[in-house]
């Protein structure tokens, strides 16, 4: 089966309601946490995507015991001390930051040796910036130039600790959480803002969480070796797939969408607060809370010529996976200079981001001034393309590819885009989607 796309049309305006798969970030989370909860938890609409599969064997290889009953996984969680690794287990984490690095801490208490591997993407990610947590807890880690592989093993004579998370990355400061849950004790974490799932599943789960915040930091402190009971969970939509969707109908001509059931959690919704900065037509709608996350209808419309922004940096953590496309929009959709500060996350993604993205805009006549981390964009409004264009190299990173679609379905021209079996990472469906929509593609 050929593993590309090809688009050599537009696609035509549309008025559609769809619904996007599960969040990824809780679809594992709650795999991970079922897993140590005790008693049977039971999950629906969770992502099937690579990168949560990968989740499901994980605690397979921990002797978790999971099963799927028609669209429901049962997870038989055993508690805190319920893992029991073979000696020597090898667990793949695939292309998932996410996993890999919640999964070490998690496994912080077992004294046995636990390697985690992964694909080429995320074997080029560091992974020193969560290993230096888990050495304070009291884990030994041994690790390949800051990369993966990493061998790990656990204590049984953890100690809380009090960490400083200034980076803004969410995947150290829940991992500092899930090792502090299997800590005896009360760990600190004094961290800059960045996405708060892993905080409000410990207290829809009753973890003891205490949380403070302030402009720029949350203050959180856990108190470990509380078991916890199993729950049931209904995964709702992802905002980072559904990112795709609000691009493509703000640069489709007279089209409408409402994506239903989208977790609309604060710290994820940067890329709408930027693209409502920038005059686009996206309402919020049936906003409702579900177990702490905020769940809404998303309602957009297309968008004529919009301004251009100085765009705050406090808002890239809550829209570090959708950047490439407000890229995009400011690109060919805005009339004007567009600024952005203080990137240097974005290169330590599943591919060096920054970089991509950067290149793809002057690959399809748009300027862009880079000093270091920081970038200048020329809008080029209702730029239309009608050149041949081949994307690849990107280390098959899934959001590069869709990126890559969206662009070719708005702007005109012949494309040809590579690895398209990276969408299994994290959106399968994505394709199938679109097509509903009525996009071409062969």
């Amino acid at each position: 089966m050929k593993n590309f796309a090809v688009i050599k049309n537009k696609i035509k305006k549309f008025n559609k309601k769809i619904f996007v798969p599960g969040d990824k970030s809780l679809s594992i989370r709650t795999v991970l946490l079922a897993s140590q909860g005790v008693g049977v938890s039971n999950i629906s609409n969770l992502l099937e995507a690579e990168d949560v599969l990968n989740s499901l064997a994980a605690i397979k290889k921990l002797g978790i015991k999971y099963t799927k009953v028609k669209k429901k996984y049962r997870i038989y969680g055993l508690g805190l001390n319920g893992y029991s690794p073979k000696k020597n287990t090898t667990i793949y984490a695939g292309n998932s930051g996410t996993l890999g690095r919640h999964l070490l801490a998690l496994v912080v208490k077992i004294n046995k040796k636990i390697r985690l591997t992964g694909d080429m993407s995320l074997s080029k990610r560091d992974f020193s910036r969560i290993a230096e947590p888990l050495k304070l807890f009291g884990a030994n880690i041994k690790l390949n130039n800051k990369s993966l592989p990493v061998d790990i093993v656990g204590s049984n004579f953890l100690r809380p600790i009090t960490y400083f998370e200034n980076i803004g990355s969410a995947q150290v400061k829940s991992s500092i959480c899930f090792a502090a849950l299997n800590t005896p004790g009360t760990t600190v974490i004094k961290a800059k803002k960045s996405r708060n799932h892993t905080e409000l599943l410990f207290k829809y789960l009753n973890i003891p969480i205490k949380l403070k915040s302030s402009k720029n930091f949350d203050l959180i402190k856990i108190k470990g070796l509380n078991n916890y009971k199993s729950f049931n969970y209904s995964i709702p939509g992802d905002i980072s797939s559904s990112a795709f969707f609000i691009v493509l109908t703000m640069l489709s001509n007279k089209s409408k969408i409402l994506i239903r059931n989208v977790n609309v959690n604060e710290t994820r919704t940067g890329i709408i607060k930027i693209l409502n900065k920038m005059k686009a037509n996206i309402v919020l709608k049936n906003k409702k809370k579900y177990k702490g996350e905020m769940i809404a209808d998303i309602q957009v419309t297309s968008s004529p010529v919009l301004k251009s922004i100085n765009c705050p940096p406090s808002l890239n953590s809550s829209t570090i996976d959708e950047l490439i496309l407000i890229f995009l929009v400011a690109g060919v959709k805005t009339k004007g200079v567009s600024t952005f500060k203080d990137l240097s996350e974005l290169n330590k993604k599943e591919s060096p981001r920054l970089d991509l993205a950067i290149n793809f805009l002057r690959m399809i006549g748009v300027k862009v001034k880079r000093n270091k981390n920081d970038i200048k964009i020329y809008g080029k409004p209702n730029l239309s393309l009608d050149g041949a264009y081949s994307i690849k190299n990107f280390l098959k990173d899934h959001r590069i590819f869709m990126m890559s679609c969206v662009a070719a379905l708005t702007l005109g021209g012949k494309w040809k885009i590579f690895d398209k079996d990276s969408i299994n990472t994290s959106f399968p469906s994505f394709i199938k989607i679109l097509k509903k929509l009525g996009a071409k593609i062969n």
